[in-house]
């Protein structure tokens, strides 16, 4: 009984802390927006992210060197996931509600597994097609409800959702590339840890060419919030995930994803005045119950 209760604590407490984080920090991203500009933002948080990630590594032991290759590897993932990937983002974020590129973002399972395929030849089944498919019915839904009541222009409704699209894609092969055999030979926490110092002096980079010197927010919510998203959704959550991960397995732990979006839209309805009528309410359902049915049969051969 004992036991039970224990495995029931590993697993319940690193889900339900994970999904809080990154459910909450659609919505933090949100304070890192206006006076700074994104490239700066990213720069600052993933220099942050980075010191923390070192000390990870060095307190759980783990080695960081990766050699010549994972150097290579290391700056292709700073490049698509945390420069490409986190820009495209920031910049949706001014023009959608979080709580939709949040959701939108929760579609990642379908060009993740699209490209599996194209690069890996996993196999796809017709359930994961279907479910796919009901998903982006439901987000058209609520994409269509976003452009009809959204305060902002309907040009940049457009432009936040090719925005969002864009980064998706950009993620989801950052995603696919930690596939690759290299990958999984080399510690994670040191490619990330790599990756994100890469980043940040790539996003410092892009900063400095369009927007001129370091811009610093005087506000202390600006950088609590930064604090929060380097170190609580990029370190902290990246043991707890994988902690999860070595409990249950990747399949059943992927389902944090499901539950991210929802919290995000009830923080979005909380805090940022979202309006929901029966076509969101649908939309939402249909996306949600797609991905659940395409998350199942990736799991379940």
């Amino acid at each position: 009984m004992k036991a039970r209760s224990a495995r029931t604590g590993s697993v319940f407490f690193p889900f339900a802390i994970t999904s809080l984080i990154w459910g909450s920090s659609w919505l933090v991203i949100l304070g890192q927006l206006g006076s700074v500009p994104a490239a700066w933002s990213l720069s600052y948080r993933f220099f942050v992210a980075a010191a923390g990630m070192f000390l990870l590594a060095r307190v759980k032991a783990i080695s960081l060197k990766v050699g010549r290759e994972g150097m290579i590897f290391a700056l292709w993932l700073g490049l698509t996931l945390f420069v490409l990937n986190y820009y495209l983002v920031y910049l949706a974020e001014e023009f959608l509600t979080s709580g939709i590129v949040a959701l939108l973002y929760a579609l990642l399972l379908i060009p993740n597994s699209l490209l599996a395929r194209a690069f890996f030849g996993e196999p796809l089944s017709g359930r994961f097609l279907a479910g796919s498919a009901l998903a982006l019915a439901g987000v058209a839904l609520l994409l269509l409800h976003e452009y009809r009541v959204s305060q902002v222009a309907a040009d940049k409704v457009l432009l936040g959702i090719i925005l969002s699209f864009a980064g998706i894609m950009v993620c989801s092969i950052s995603n696919v590339m930690q596939g690759a055999q290299i990958a999984r030979r080399l510690p994670m926490a040191a490619l990330l840890a790599w990756g994100m110092l890469f980043g940040a002096v790539m996003d410092a980079a892009v900063a400095l060419i369009f927007h001129g010197p370091p811009v610093f927010d005087s506000r202390p919510s600006y950088w609590a919030g930064l604090i929060y998203l380097a170190l609580a959704a990029s370190v902290a959550t990246f043991l707890l995930y994988f902690r999860l991960i070595q409990v249950i397995g990747a399949g059943p732990a992927s389902y944090v994803n499901l539950v991210v979006p929802v919290l995000a839209m009830l923080l979005s309805t909380l805090f940022e005045g979202y309006r929901w009528s029966a076509l969101p309410a649908i939309g939402a359902a249909l996306s949600l119950a797609g991905m659940a049915i395409a998350m199942r049969t990736r799991i379940i051969p």
